[in-house]
């Protein structure tokens, strides 16, 4: 086969509308083109959501804090004091706030049991 025959026999690489730069001016749009068009959402367009009104994680860690101060009274008061304290500062970061100072203000009184009065009393 001879080159020239060979080439008859070749298609053409598809168009898809597409022509030679520069060739839109001047011209009509061509109906056989697919354009894609999009649209943002903006904030004030996006759809109102009911905040929840369900269970915040920082109450477990409020609850918690209190649950481990009440227990330190008792048993190992250092190791679930410093624990108390450290979730009531956990709680209150996490949004409740009085949880978390009770349990703050309980751990360090077991603490401070735990190292002034305690021995005295021993």
């Amino acid at each position: 086969m001879n080159d020239k025959n060979q080439d008859n026999n070749v298609q053409d690489a598809p168009n898809h509308g597409q022509g030679p730069e520069h060739e839109h001016i001047n011209n009509k749009l061509d109906s056989k083109r697919m354009e894609e068009f999009s649209a943002e959402l903006t904030d004030s367009e996006l759809p109102d959501f009911e905040e929840e009104k369900g269970f915040n994680p920082g109450t477990l860690y409020g609850w918690g804090s209190i649950i481990l101060a009440v227990i330190s009274f008792f048993t190992w008061p250092v190791i679930l004091g410093a624990a108390s304290i450290v979730f009531g500062f956990v709680a209150r970061s996490r949004g409740t706030n009085t949880l978390g100072i009770i349990g703050i203000i309980a751990g360090i009184l077991s603490l401070i049991s735990a190292f002034f009065f305690i021995p005295f009393l021993s």
